[in-house]
């Protein structure tokens, strides 16, 4: 009998759960807020107005803390799902014993009046926005289905419930409200009210198309029928292939998850400020059960830098341009540094809190809203950022006047903490070390702080800033490296970490020089699980949390990228191969991967898995044309 471990003490993430598995949710957005449907067509997560608003959908994280699902009575196994091409608008076929049903989900975007009354903007306002609605329609293309429609919201993250009231006599409207929110709920199907859920049933046949539309927007709009409801799912699907068409996707074998990554980095893009979110969910466990269990509905400082790689390789230099100011708005810390993470508005408390009255995805606890690591030290931030900078001012070919300020603060703030230890790139919650990649990334921020200044004709900043970029090198290469040449997690340890790959990436030694090719193969070698590759060891890391973990997706993108640069080219293929074959149904990845059952962990969809597999097929793409050359 299967008792649902998998070895001693840790749970399989395959055991057998009411939680659907991670990688089969789909992802729908309108750039203001994130949706996850599940397989049998339930929304198990949405937070409105926005991404990091106490969800109104929250089964994702406890079976009661409400849902919402149209789809056909009795059946919750679909035949196929799938997203209409080039969009975030997902379609999914029933087969039930007497016909067939087509549901269409989408958060609808279309032209929309220059301010926003819901989620009001700091960037210029842009022809298409957010409706403020999720759609959903279902029509029978043959036989006849029984739908039915059920809408649980649980306000506050499951902990008020909903009080419903009828609008007007024909039973086709209805208002939600609790925790100060007001939803509308407006359908053709005739409703009935049942404590704190609506629902309907009607059966459907050949030709015959419902719709529903939940509402949030400031005046409560929704369509007034299926047409209309049709029509806006089609608006959207137009709003998203013409943002796909400006991208510049290469002609190649991996053109399909480039457009999918693209999508998905766009879906998680906050346009009112121009943050993007790590994922769209909190507390979606890193360890099956345990208490890795994190909010990542916020802006990571060290994003930055592969968000503005990924974001101008595809030539979308609009997102570029609202991201890097999304940056230049945000409030430094009291050293003058930036946090290493804010708010999708640019709010710097970002106070952690639990909430114990939800059972967890699959019975991980504690469910955590907020995250304590923004108050952390990590000095890879300043690297992060000015990198950033650089990569943006030689896109644009100038430097704007607002950046100069952030540059000379990132510069000297890294400059000053440099020599300290920190809690390193991963947040670990022990003690603070003398982490090798936060090293890398100091020597990041002043080299690239040196050329910034160069660009602007400071010469002697600019001197200054690189002597301090060797003084680091000097100081890295004397006591970061192991006595194997490989380098090594912090000075006071020989054990692996996969951040020291970006030493490869951000060109801290040439690709050639037998350090970097002993520390890229003693990772690939030794650091991993199945060939995945993982962050750390946790048995060897210090880093206040209990419990193994899957591989880490970027890592292991990472990896891919190394060997690409550093000549490897056909293991660099063989293992990007591998990732993508991973990938989820509809072609998502979360934070990690559990080489074991092959189930995702952690939250979904995760924003730098996506932006190191564009990374990694970059620096493959580019090696490939340079051969062809």
């Amino acid at each position: 009998m299967s008792t649902g471990h998998a070895g001693p003490g840790r749970l399989s993430s395959a055991a057998p759960s009411p939680f659907p598995p991670i990688e089969e949710y789909a992802f729908l957005s309108d750039c203001h807020t994130g949706a996850l449907v599940a397989p049998d067509g339930s929304v198990d997560w949405l937070c409105v107005p926005r991404f990091d608003a106490p969800s109104v959908f929250g089964s994702l994280l406890d079976r009661e803390a409400g849902t919402f699902r149209l789809g056909p009575d009795n059946i919750d196994h679909p035949t196929s799902r799938h997203y209409l091409a080039g969009t975030n608008a997902l379609e999914t076929t029933w087969r039930t014993k007497s016909g067939w049903l087509l549901v269409r989900d989408a958060l609808v975007i279309g032209p929309a009046p220059p301010d926003d009354d819901v989620n009001p903007h700091t960037r210029p306002p842009v022809d298409n926005d957010a409706l403020h609605m999720l759609v959903r329609t279902a029509e029978c293309i043959e036989g006849a289905v029984a739908v039915q429609l059920i809408c649980e919201p649980a306000f506050d993250y499951g902990r008020t419930p909903a009080g419903w009231e009828l609008v007007g006599a024909d039973r086709h409207t209805a208002d939600a409200t609790g925790a100060g929110l007001t939803l509308r709920l407006a359908t053709d199907l005739t409703m009935g009210i049942e404590g704190g859920r609506a629902r309907a049933r009607h059966l459907l046949r050949a030709g015959e198309r419902v719709y529903c539309a939940l509402s949030w927007a400031a005046d409560l709009a929704t369509p007034a029928d299926a047409a209309q409801a049709q029509a806006a799912i089609d608006t959207t699907c137009q709003y998203w292939r013409l943002w796909l068409a400006q991208a510049r996707i290469p002609d190649h074998r991996w053109r399909d998850p480039l457009q999918r990554s693209a999508l998905a980095i766009k879906g998680l893009t906050y346009v009112p400020t121009g943050a993007t979110v790590a994922a769209p969910t909190t507390s979606l466990p890193e360890t099956p059960g345990g208490s890795r269990n994190w909010d990542y509905r916020y802006t990571w400082m060290r994003d930055s830098t592969f968000t503005l790689r990924a974001l101008h390789w595809l030539d979308l230099d609009w997102e570029a341009e609202e991201f890097m100011q999304f940056i230049a708005d945000v409030e430094p810390a009291e050293d003058g540094g930036l946090q290493i993470m804010y708010g999708i508005d640019g709010r710097r408390e970002l106070t952690e809190t639990a909430l114990p009255d939800l059972s967890g995805y699959a019975g991980a606890q504690p469910v955590r809203v907020g995250n304590a690591a923004y108050s952390q030290r990590q000095n890879d931030v300043y690297g992060a950022v000015l990198d950033s900078i650089l990569l943006h001012t030689r896109r644009s070919q100038r430097l704007p006047r607002r950046l100069w300020p952030l540059v000379q603060s990132q510069a000297e703030a890294a400059t000053a903490v440099w020599q300290q230890p920190d809690q390193g790139i991963w947040e670990a919650r022990g003690a603070p070390r003398h982490y090798v990649s936060s090293k890398l990334m100091c020597w990041v921020a002043l080299d690239r702080a040196g050329r910034l200044a160069t660009l602007r004709g400071d010469t002697q900043r600019a001197a200054a800033w690189h002597d301090t970029a060797e003084q680091i090198r000097a100081d890295i290469l004397a006591h970061g490296v192991t006595d194997d040449g490989v380098l090594r997690q912090h000075y006071d340890t020989d054990a692996l970490d996969a951040s020291t790959l970006l030493a490869v990436l951000f060109h801290f030694l040439p690709p050639d020089d037998k350090r970097v090719i002993a520390t890229v193969n003693a990772i690939a070698a030794d650091l991993t699980d199945n060939g995945f590759v993982l962050r750390y060891r946790t048995d060897q890391t210090d880093d206040g949390q209990t419990g193994a973990e899957g591989t880490f997706l970027i890592c292991s993108f990472w990896l891919v990228s190394a060997l690409a640069k550093t000549g490897d080219l056909q293991r660099a293929r063989d293992l990007m191969e591998r990732l993508l074959r991973i990938k989820s149904p509809l072609g998502l990845y979360a934070e990690e991967f559990d080489a074991e059952t092959g189930r995702h962990l952690g939250n979904f969809p995760q924003a730098f898995s996506h932006l190191a597999l564009i990374g990694a097929a970059e620096a493959i793409i580019l090696a490939e044309r340079m051969g062809e050359l």
